[in-house]
């Protein structure tokens, strides 16, 4: 294993076993909201330090972004470690077992090593680049899908961006007219994941974060697939709107998706 994935793996562990120990626990643990419908938790804040303290143990001169602490450490490196101490707060709260660690390794803006671990499931999702991913430890692949017909989706719907809503409803819409279902988890670490082991057979969705993606798309591209834009470019990177799955089924999701139909959902 890379050795500084071999890192990132114990220090999302080390995070995983708290949201473990605290999931769905309300009461035991302080909920704030960031902006409406957008939580935190004082777990959030304990699994980053969690994490950011594992790493710096080895690399005490990299830079640390996290969800909620922002850019730390030495701003000036080339090596940027990207940190979701907690994807899927909401379900965390809810005690809905579906959350996850992301936690992703850039260096000079390139994504060298990714890894999202799911503590309730015990699944741990890594890629490093040019090495492909796995799935604890197994290699795994994108769906072989050459059509959306059959396919099942994942989406989320942009309920932080609502002045979207309309336009993305009619995606919605057309969407669903040409796959066989669609599913909607609240944790974008794990949909990336899911579509790089075939679990779903693509997904898209609207205004992440660079902490939401960072390791997924690293993970899904060393799967064997592609990540783009709703207009077929790497500009999610900075517009947070992503799209991803086999070859095929990306060409599909951008027709159902081009904005020159639909200029609105870009807003």
């Amino acid at each position: 294993m890379h050795p500084m994935l071999n890192i990132a793996v114990r220090a999302a562990r080390a995070a995983g076993n708290l949201i473990a120990r605290n999931i769905g626990q309300q009461g035991q643990f302080s909920v704030e909201e960031k902006k409406k419908d957008d939580l935190v938790t004082d777990i959030d804040r304990e699994c980053e330090r969690t994490v950011i303290s594992v790493l710096q143990r080895s690399y005490r001169d990299h830079a640390f972004l996290g969800e909620e602490s922002g850019l730390t450490g030495n701003t000036e490196s080339e090596f940027q470690w990207v940190i979701d101490p907690i994807d899927g707060t909401t379900n965390f709260v809810q005690g809905i077992g579906h959350c996850a660690v992301s936690i992703a390794l850039k260096r000079a803006g390139k994504t060298e090593v990714a890894v999202v671990f799911d503590p309730l499931m015990n699944e741990m999702f890594t890629a490093a680049r040019g090495e492909g991913a796995s799935l604890n430890g197994r290699r795994i692949r994108v769906a072989s899908r050459t059509a959306l017909d059959g396919a099942l989706i994942c989406t989320a719907f942009p309920v932080r961006y609502r002045e979207r809503m309309g336009a993305y409803l009619e995606l919605f819409s057309n969407l669903i007219d040409n796959c066989a279902d669609i599913r909607r988890t609240g944790c974008a670490s794990l949909d990336l994941c899911y579509v790089a082991c075939g679990r779903f057979d693509g997904y898209l969705e609207q205004g992440l974060k660079a902490w939401d993606f960072a390791a997924g798309e690293l993970i899904v591209r060393e799967a064997g697939g592609l990540v783009t834009d709703y207009t077929g470019t790497p500009g999610y990177v900075k517009s947070g709107n992503i799209l991803c799955g086999n070859p095929n089924v990306v060409r599909a999701l951008l027709n159902v998706c081009n904005p020159q139909d639909l200029p609105a959902i870009l807003r």
